[in-house]
């Protein structure tokens, strides 16, 4: 029996980091495709060791994607545990990747607008906006500081998430 491939916290970190770029190739014909892709790079080369099956998952993560940026965590938690079983021998096919993605962006990407856009982001632009007012540094040091331990906790807590879930979810 072949040894499981397993991807470590240090994988899934990488995919995390990379996430945070996932707007980066923005696009009007598959939106977050490229970034998406991006992403997955880490997972998809420690989970497939020739080039046909790299070539193959990279394509699988190509096709259309877009849901808000921070949400996309757990729907890669998601889609590194699919594509993990895959790697070890389970029978998941790309449509079944593809759907657990299309079925879980547009839904989450509905949460993710009012909770960071419309309201976490205002509350923490007029604090520091009302410190910097008054003349303190602080003010846009706070916002920048407390805006991306929140965004980067959102995101790595949800991946794992996502990642400990994995098919069960679906």
């Amino acid at each position: 029996m072949a040894e499981k491939i397993q991807l470590t916290k240090r994988d899934r970190l990488a995919v995390a980091w990379r996430s945070t770029f996932i707007q980066g190739s923005w696009n009007y014909e598959r939106m977050q495709n490229g970034g998406w892709a991006f992403s997955m790079i880490p997972a998809i080369k420690k989970l497939y060791k020739s080039k046909e099956d790299r070539k193959a998952a990279l394509k699988r993560h190509l096709e259309f994607f877009n849901t808000h940026p921070y949400i996309a965590s757990p729907i890669l938690g998601v889609t590194l545990a699919l594509e993990e079983e895959r790697a070890n021998g389970a029978e998941v096919d790309d449509v079944a990747i593809q759907g657990v993605k299309v079925g879980m962006m547009g839904p989450l990407a509905g949460v993710g607008d009012p909770v960071f856009w419309f309201t976490l982001r205002p509350m923490l632009g007029a604090l520091g906006a009302s410190l910097a007012m008054g003349g303190n540094i602080l003010g846009p040091i706070l916002f920048f500081l407390a805006w991306n331990l929140i965004r980067w906790g959102f995101m790595w807590y949800t991946q794992e998430f996502g990642y400990k879930a994995g098919s069960k979810i679906t």
